[in-house]
């Protein structure tokens, strides 16, 4: 959500479908405007069909491959502009301590980068930034997941995988 010089709660697409479906009366909430670029009947539309909201934004999405769909919704990303312009491989490697750590981190960036999966590390940071900052409680790890350094370090779980060995591949393979 933005805000406008005069301390109004700017909408765009993705804010005003989130208030809706938690059934929040929009049209009586004072100091709320709806960015004007939304398409009102779009949405509406929508949440008479949440199946739509699959493919909002992509009309073409309902006749392509399940790959070629998560390829375009991966394009888009609702994170503050903070994080979308993060350099996410720098912070990581900030985050390091040792030279062990900092090849450990920077060989599984690698694997991250040829998978084009950067934009999910900056998602997950985002995410746990905002957990963080609304005392949300998550789990210690689990699953292959807990291989990962580069996840350890950001915070997405509490498993340090250097200290019991485990092998990255076990999670990007």
């Amino acid at each position: 959500m933005k805000t406008n010089k005069f301390g109004e709660i700017i909408l765009g697409e993705p804010d005003l479908c989130d208030l809706l479906m938690q059934g929040r009366d929009v049209a009586n909430m004072s100091h709320v405007t709806v960015d004007p670029s939304v398409n009102i009947e779009q949405v509406a539309v929508m949440l008479d069909d949440p199946k739509s909201l699959l493919t909002w934004g992509f009309p073409e999405a309902s006749d392509i491959a399940v790959p070629e769909f998560d390829r375009v919704r991966q394009g888009h990303w609702f994170m503050p502009d903070e994080y979308q312009q993060l350099d996410i491989a720098q912070h990581v490697l900030s985050l390091c301590d040792t030279p062990e750590q900092l090849q450990r981190a920077g060989a599984e960036l690698l694997m991250f980068q040829e998978r084009e999966l950067f934009d999910l590390l900056r998602y997950l940071k985002y995410l746990v930034d905002v957990m963080r900052q609304n005392n949300v409680i998550w789990g210690v790890g689990r699953g292959s997941s807990v291989a990962s350094y580069v996840l350890y370090l950001l915070g997405v779980h509490r498993i340090d995988s250097m200290f019991y060995d485990l092998d990255p591949v076990e999670f990007l393979r």
